[in-house]
């Protein structure tokens, strides 16, 4: 039996890709990721993954990144709904909220929170979900909208785990999870993230899965790389890679409202 995998987050517009897209791509599907999510982070990154996914037969999101809030004009709506127009557009997000890094100031951050998800609601779409030190605030401004979604790259405490899940989101766990050094929190939280309620992404470019054995010459992650994620997640659950891979990729369709 083939297995096949779905990587729910990866940054192919990002620089460290340039010019290398196919050879990415194929070594993907080597190792058995038939599917991936572009992310985008602000209207350019949008646009780039839309073209992206619609010249390699993948799925995209669009949307304002936190740090990129402050980037956001009286045009977004328009902007995102144009966007979210095309089929490969499954979610619009990435938006959120990071209060460790605050590259835009955090009145602007709600604020254009606020928006993505009005809009998502509008366009009864999922919400791809970013958040740092700010899980507080996020679940208040999540509670005034009936929105699904994933909270992508998740490394918050047990309580957001617990409040998260009550909301109905879907977790996404990356390469920290394999981090020995940063990772050791999430990797206790794993057991209490129920499988159905579960994504695997590699954030590729980055986070690189620490666990990979030879360590590559690069340190760029990409999505073949996913095949690590989701053993260490099968590792700390007790349970098969198989049983991971499988139900990490329905939940994807189901969530994102993909045929297998």
């Amino acid at each position: 039996m083939t297995i096949e995998l779905v990587d729910a987050g990866v940054n192919l517009s990002n620089h460290q890709f340039d010019e290398h897209h196919d050879e990415v791509l194929q070594r993907a599907a080597q190792a058995g990721v038939k599917q991936m999510l572009l992310i985008g982070c602000d209207i350019q990154s949008s646009q780039a993954s839309l073209q992206l996914a619609k010249r390699h037969s993948l799925l995209c999101t669009s949307g304002i990144h936190p740090h990129d809030a402050k980037t956001a004009d009286i045009s977004l709506e328009q902007q995102l709904t144009l966007l979210a127009s095309h089929p490969e557009v499954v979610a619009i997000g990435e938006c959120g909220l990071d209060y460790n890094r605050d590259f835009s100031p955090r009145d602007v951050q709600r604020a254009v929170l606020r928006r993505q998800l009005a809009l998502a609601e509008t366009l009864n779409m999922p919400v791809y979900l970013h958040e740092r030190d700010a899980s507080n605030d996020m679940l208040a401004i999540l509670n005034e909208y009936n929105v699904k979604g994933v909270l992508h790259c998740f490394t918050g405490d047990e309580l957001a785990l617990q409040r998260y899940l009550e909301k109905g989101l879907y977790i996404g766990v990356t390469g920290w999870v394999c981090d020995e050094r940063r990772g050791e929190q999430l990797q206790s939280l794993i057991p209490s993230i129920p499988l159905e309620r579960l994504l695997i992404e590699t954030d590729a470019p980055f986070l690189l899965p620490r666990t990979i054995k030879p360590k590559p010459k690069s340190r760029r992650n990409e999505p073949s790389y996913l095949t690590y994620v989701c053993q260490q997640i099968a590792d700390l659950k007790g349970c098969e890679f198989t049983e991971v891979a499988k139900q990490t990729t329905l939940n994807f369709q189901q969530l994102f409202s993909v045929r297998g």
